[in-house]
């Protein structure tokens, strides 16, 4: 399973596909549908995910991404990065491309870790940091078996970390959470069982989607 992305109506297309399946289907999260309904998103393609030279690019494209977001009022944005030529046949496949892409991504990374996370993996307030900032990644492919995740194509999305603490800050962190959970159940049958809070166990359990096990040690390394 291959596609070229050859112009900027392939790009569209793309586009146009993860507005359909946010928003015109049972997507359970909230805050992802509030954000695509208001353009307040960044969805960019990018050819090859196991390529440094393309995640040089999207490190770049997340620097400037950083750079013009407004941290001082309520509105929140997602970034996307798309990878159509990358495909995983199963969720441990993905898992390994994941972890492989991030790890490369942070080794291209001449920034400080952003000191409002920790940067132990294994620690319960671990946070991916790029560019200075932490972020919640959310890896979602065809073949998730959760259903919330199964986008037409790759797709890591990086949510920053400082979006969630701004929730709790203006209290409605539970209410969102909560209300994305039941969206979930109520999709598939059960929420994702790998979902914490923050604090209550390492959110690299959460990245790929998967149901790891109870002995999973995360492969990434800090330099």
């Amino acid at each position: 399973m291959k596609t070229a992305v050859e112009n900027d109506t392939d790009v569209q297309n793309i586009e146009n596909q993860y507005r359909d399946f946010i928003l015109n289907g049972q997507h359970p999260c909230v805050m992802a549908k509030s954000m695509f309904k208001m353009n307040k998103y960044y969805l960019k393609v990018y050819e090859d995910m196991d390529d440094l030279s393309i995640l040089k690019n999207l490190l770049e494209d997340l620097s400037h991404y950083i750079d013009q977001y407004n941290f001082t009022d309520n509105s929140f944005e997602s970034f996307l990065a798309v990878f159509p030529n990358n495909y995983f046949p199963d969720e441990v496949s993905f898992e390994k491309g994941l972890w492989n892409a991030l790890q490369n991504l942070h080794d291209l990374d001449n920034s400080e870790w952003d000191h409002r996370v920790n940067d132990d993996p294994d620690d319960p307030y671990f946070s991916f940091s790029l560019n200075g900032r932490a972020f919640y990644i959310i890896g979602m492919h065809p073949e998730s078996s959760r259903m919330a995740r199964q986008t037409p194509y790759t797709t890591l999305v990086f949510n920053l970390h400082w979006q969630f603490e701004k929730l709790r800050e203006i209290g409605t962190y539970q209410n969102v959470r909560n209300m994305i959970r039941k969206n979930d159940e109520n999709l598939q049958g059960s929420i994702n069982p790998v979902l914490k809070d923050f604090g209550d166990n390492s959110e690299t359990r959460q990245y790929s989607g998967r149901k790891v096990e109870a002995e999973w040690k995360c492969p990434f390394h800090k330099k």
